[in-house]
């Protein structure tokens, strides 16, 4: 594999982790939600939301799915896909 191709999929990779924690974000606010709130109603600690919200660790899929329900959006509503 080519360095350029490795790059590349670095370089989407990183788009898509800031796509989603912009995307959290912006519905947590837009719905008046503290980060603590979506925390406790999606059964993480703050600090671990915090992180997700800045982009600094990637949820599961489990954590992402309890923090669309909390937010009462869709998976493409914060997905990119």
């Amino acid at each position: 594999m080519s360095i350029r191709i490795v790059l590349y999929c670095i370089s989407m990779i990183a788009k898509t982790e800031e796509y989603i924690s912009n995307n959290l974000k912006k519905f947590r606010k837009s719905q008046g939600l503290t980060q603590a709130e979506v925390a406790k109603y999606a059964d993480t600690t703050v600090n671990h939301y915090a992180k997700i919200e800045r982009g600094e660790v990637v949820p599961s899929l489990k954590t992402l799915e309890k923090i669309v329900k909390a937010l009462g959006v869709k998976s493409s509503d914060i997905l990119p896909f």
